[in-house]
């Protein structure tokens, strides 16, 4: 069984060797993860899919409109699955207080960050190579219908802006 360190282990080891490039990350992840049994694999997908859950909050998807623009769901789950992919640290600072992002990114380009789609889908392709069927259900809640706290208008940078002040300073327009 799959703990969160080694979870958390198996992430920045992929980023680290990727230089950082989230495609990269997932295929060295979809890499490793084939290495594994296919329980591991799952245990892997169980524990992206409860970070994916819990990153769904309103003041993480407006943090999301001042990177990278993120007006509707699909940009704002691959910026939450590039979150995840830039380590334990990052992510639970910024899911602690998005606007703490600001301090805990050393940069950000807005062409080659913020979008980690690729990320998410890793833990179902292993899983498919190893056993040659697709992954089942992980057992876990999906994400509620609505992303946690108050609501946002995401094609409103205004209140983006109003939200994460100071990763607005320092990213924005």
């Amino acid at each position: 069984m799959m703990d969160e360190t080694e979870f958390w282990e198996m992430v920045d080891t992929a980023r680290e060797s990727a230089g950082g490039d989230p495609d990269e990350q997932a295929d060295l992840l979809v890499e490793r993860l084939e290495g594994a049994d296919p329980d591991a694999v799952l245990d892997f997908a169980r524990h992206f899919e409860a970070r994916m859950n819990r990153a769904y909050q309103w003041d993480l998807w407006a943090a999301a409109v001042v990177l990278v623009d993120a007006v509707d769901e699909e940009s704002f789950d691959a910026f939450r699955c590039w979150l995840i992919g830039q380590g334990r640290e990052l992510y639970e600072g910024a899911v602690h207080e998005a606007d703490a992002l600001a301090d805990l990114l050393d940069d950000f380009d807005p062409e080659l960050d913020g979008d980690g789609e690729e990320l998410g889908y890793a833990a179902d392709e292993a899983y498919e190579q190893l056993t040659g069927v697709p992954a089942p259900g992980l057992g876990i809640g999906s994400a509620p219908p609505e992303p946690a706290g108050r609501p946002l208008d995401p094609r409103d940078s205004a209140q983006a802006a109003e939200r994460c002040p100071r990763l607005w300073e320092r990213f924005g327009p």
